[in-house]
């Protein structure tokens, strides 16, 4: 082990309203897929750690659930605990926002930040998106006089631009410490649970707007047989009708569920996978406290 006074360690909370890219800026930082990923709002719905050791430095990276409004079930107030239950449990915050949008939600991530007492990075993504660049300087500016931040670093999360700077920023503020994990550990979680959110992913894709968000998905079978890691996986849903849209004609959207999740387990696991998917009914999973916790969300 390295001299704890040469090497520095800490935890680093990624927060945000939903949809910024908080995933995506995770897995970046990684340089592979752990933190599953779409268009849709609040497709994270747990607390996930990626762990990034370079050298002397180990950020232990919180990617966390869009903090947003109207928790009206029970999942939603479940994401809103675990993302804030972040900000209060690390050393340090990269606030990201979405090139020149602010919205309520925004605003409402802001003030949980400011009731903690770590120093914030704000980070702005997606700025090559952004059509006049000319526009971008003095909207930093007004950022910057929204809070007392370390550095404001506009980014893109998809492209890789300033991620750089960015681990340079939070290395500079993590604090002095023996690594908490071995340098080639990637995250906390485990292989059921990663496998459990890759399919879950693909069902968000594949579906858009044809399913809400009552679905999850629960690994019933995890074990490797002859060099072949098989998989059963349990996606549930709350009504008969969304069973039938999962599946799709004759199967065939189930099929490449099963085929695209596949993929990515492969390239995560580093094995051949054999995937099985079923689809099962559970009414009102998603707006109870006693189901979520027997599937999994037990973070807190």
């Amino acid at each position: 082990m390295v001299e704890q006074d040469k090497t520095r360690c800490g935890y680093v909370a990624i927060v945000g309203r939903p949809n910024v890219g908080k995933s995506t800026l995770l897995n970046r930082i990684l340089g592979q897929k752990l933190s599953i990923t779409s268009r849709k709002p609040q497709t994270t719905r747990h607390q996930i750690q990626g762990i990034k050791t370079e050298g002397g430095v180990q950020a232990v990276y919180v990617d966390t659930p869009g903090l947003h409004k109207g928790a009206d079930k029970a999942i939603n107030r479940y994401m809103n605990r675990a993302a804030s239950a972040a900000i209060k449990d690390v050393d340090l915050i990269v606030f990201l926002v979405d090139r020149m949008r602010w919205t309520d939600e925004d605003q409402m991530v802001l003030e949980r930040i400011r009731h903690s007492r770590c120093p914030v990075i704000m980070a702005v993504n997606k700025v090559d998106r952004i059509e006049n660049k000319a526009e971008l300087l003095p909207h930093l500016k007004q950022l910057g006089e929204q809070h007392q931040f370390i550095e404001i670093i506009p980014l893109s999360a998809k492209t890789g631009r300033n991620i750089d700077i960015l681990e340079s920023a939070v290395a500079a503020q993590l604090p002095w410490s023996e690594h908490f994990y071995d340098e080639d550990q990637l995250t906390d979680r485990t292989s059921r649970f990663l496998a459990a959110e890759l399919v879950r992913e693909k069902i968000m894709r594949q579906l858009g707007d044809e399913l809400p968000y009552q679905m999850t998905v629960e690994i019933e079978e995890f074990k490797q047989l002859d060099g072949v890691l098989h998989i059963s996986a349990l996606i549930l849903v709350e009504k008969a009708g969304q069973k039938a849209i999962v599946i799709g004609d004759k199967g065939s959207r189930l099929k490449t569920i099963g085929s695209d999740a596949r993929i990515d387990m492969e390239s995560l696991f580093d094995s051949k996978v054999m995937l099985n998917l079923w689809v099962k009914v559970k009414g009102g999973w998603s707006d109870d406290e006693r189901a979520l916790r027997s599937l999994g969300y037990t973070d807190l």
